[in-house]
């Protein structure tokens, strides 16, 4: 178990990359796409348009800042708090599995929900810079 236990930031590594890349991804397509699209979309569900722009940084910067493990716990609460968002507003009646469910933001929530608590591991920018993840 120490050999496992000396790989933990790349284990880190690992979930920082797979999530902040889907994020950046997803942030992008809204971005491309015309934030005045998922500003309506968004208005169609209830919230007030602004709150689109909100998503889309969280998304598209959070998930830069999370690759890079930069600021690290602030971009894993920001993709939290848009995942719970997106799960509340739009899957949770799709149940767990299926078109539009909710199972992948859901385990994108889960892992933003642990970097909160690991923070970035040694193999990012926060630990270069000393903050070390806090």
């Amino acid at each position: 178990m120490g050999f496992l236990n000396k790989l933990q930031p790349l284990g880190l590594l690992a979930l920082r990359l797979v999530l902040g890349l889907i994020m950046a991804a997803h942030g992008w397509q809204k971005i491309h796409g015309g934030p005045s699209h998922f500003v309506q979309t968004v208005s169609h569900l209830g919230m007030p348009g602004w709150t689109a722009y909100l998503s889309i940084a969280a998304e598209f910067l959070g998930g830069i800042f999370l690759m890079f493990g930069f600021a690290t716990r602030i971009a894993a609460a920001f993709v939290l708090i848009d995942m719970l968002v997106a799960i509340l507003t739009v899957h949770l009646h799709k149940g767990l599995t299926g078109q539009g469910a909710m199972e992948l933001p859901l385990s994108l929530a889960t892992i933003a929900f642990a970097l909160l608590f690991f923070g970035a591991g040694e193999m990012s920018i926060d630990w270069l810079v000393g903050t070390r993840g806090k």
